[in-house]
């Protein structure tokens, strides 16, 4: 890939990991882009991968996202628009962004992500997975639920399991990338009791659905199939769809070239200048 971008050209990502995920998981990405040229920011949510919170002293999903919202509300105005990339469940940090700093977001891309719709609550996404999933056994395999206690009350977080990690998540991406999650996963917070997970009015048409969205479907995803990232894709008219054949479901780690690839054709596709 050329890596002698001109100004114009140049865009800056900002990617997004998922549950119990850190910017760690982004590093052959974040790599990639940079040798083609592009500005990249790989954000820890709070109480995960490097942030110093506790996964208890994270009160709300808005101060779960706060680290994403807090980059991109740092963008300049009238300045290059930023390319949002969330992957699994951080794209419903991504459309919380999406909603509060439409005008400073060109694109947003959903990786194998959880990409809900307006007029919907953004918990629907999560609710869907559940209710297609045979049994809570199958779903959980060997993670561990843990007890915690913040400003909204009693809840449980999710510390996903290294069986279900080399099965669901990393089956097609090399053994050191399946090794450095065992040792870097932190307990998660779905926030499904949320506010803003239950807000029906939340997601806008003016804001969050004026924004450019790309989805790519990870075809070899094996905790949110396919057939569930199409669903989601269905929810929302207009959404362009790119694929990546043999991805699993850590796509940035089985398919960081292709991931590459098109995060680039996507970026090169933007007039992101006001």
């Amino acid at each position: 890939m050329d890596n002698s971008k001109s100004g114009s050209e140049r865009r800056h990502f900002i990617l997004v990991h998922g549950l119990g995920h850190g910017a760690w998981c982004w590093y052959k990405v974040v790599v990639a882009l940079e040798a083609a040229g592009h500005r990249v920011t790989a954000v820890d949510l709070a109480a995960s991968g490097a942030h110093p919170a506790r996964i208890d002293e994270v009160h709300s999903f808005d101060d779960y996202s706060r680290p994403l919202l807090d980059a991109v509300a740092a963008a300049p105005d009238g300045g290059e628009r930023l390319v949002l990339v969330g992957h699994s469940h951080g794209g419903l940090s991504l459309a919380l962004a999406m909603e509060r700093f439409p005008r400073k977001v060109a694109a947003a891309v959903f990786v194998a992500a959880a990409m809900p719709c307006v007029g919907k609550h953004m918990g629907v996404t999560t609710e869907e997975f559940m209710r297609r999933t045979t049994s809570l056994e199958e779903l959980l395999m060997d993670c561990e639920m843990m007890a915690i206690k913040n400003n909204q009350g009693t809840g449980a977080a999710i510390l996903v399991g290294p069986e279900f990690l080399a099965c669901k998540y990393y089956q097609r991406s090399p053994a050191e990338d399946l090794a450095l999650a065992k040792m870097l996963v932190r307990p998660g917070n779905q926030f499904l009791e949320d506010p803003v997970m239950k807000d029906v009015d939340l997601l806008t048409t003016n804001n969050y659905g004026s924004v450019k969205k790309v989805y790519v479907v990870a075809k070899a995803d094996v905790s949110s199939t396919e057939e569930m990232q199409r669903w989601m894709v269905a929810l929302s008219p207009g959404v362009e769809v790119e694929e990546i054949i043999g991805a699993d479901h850590a796509a940035m780690s089985s398919k960081p070239r292709e991931l590459c690839d098109v995060l680039v054709k996507i970026a090169n596709n933007l007039n992101t200048y006001y």
